[in-house]
């Protein structure tokens, strides 16, 4: 009986200093995770660092594109949807990867010139990018680690929607064309709530 005792109280001061020791423990965890989405430099597909913070008060569709993907044909429609809605404070961030089939296989001058003469992309692209694994960049944990669930990137040309606060409003899958109904109400809808 005296054991039973002396064991239910151990117990009860485990349980106890766990928990007091998660109020310390799990917040170091979180705000180790990332920094915020305008804290972070990128890379441009002329290899100049581009702080994001240059799209403070932005709302940004931010996308991995491939060259030699079955969706290529959307960086023509991430191109209207830049051209028409720039104007209102919203640029789309194009990130070519090489991760998914090796369809991305170009070097970034290479990407650049097919972007332009196959699509006439304007809007802004940066150097090729890891978006999934041990290794993904910044900008992408940050991204996957903002969204609920969290989860890798599944293909190449999937879409984060990001405030002009650097918050993630939306996440679309690959198969979601930028001029879709669910896209272009998402985007005017942030730039309603921003303006």
């Amino acid at each position: 009986m005296n054991r039973k005792r002396v064991f239910c109280q151990r117990s009860w001061q485990v349980i106890i200093l766990l928990l007091f020791g998660s109020l310390f423990f799990f917040p170091c965890l979180g705000g180790a995770q990332e920094r915020a989405f305008h804290q972070i430099t990128v890379t441009d597909i002329d290899g100049n660092l581009v702080p994001l913070s240059n799209y403070q008060g932005h709302v940004a569709l931010v996308v991995n594109t491939a060259s030699r993907c079955g969706y290529t044909s959307q960086l023509a429609g991430l191109q209207r949807v830049y051209e028409k809605y720039s104007p209102t404070g919203f640029v789309v961030l194009g990130f070519p990867s090489n991760d998914f089939g090796e369809q991305e296989p170009g070097t970034n001058e290479e990407i650049k010139a097919f972007c332009s003469r196959s699509y006439q992309v304007t809007f802004p692209l940066f150097a090729k990018s890891v978006v999934r694994g041990s290794e993904k960049s910044e900008l992408y944990t940050f991204l996957t680690h903002s969204t609920n669930p969290i989860r890798e990137v599944g293909w190449n040309f999937e879409k984060f929607l990001v405030s002009g606060e650097g918050i993630v409003l939306a996440r679309f899958p690959s198969r979601a064309e930028p001029e879709s109904r669910t896209v272009i109400e998402s985007i005017e809808a942030a730039l309603k709530s921003s303006g």
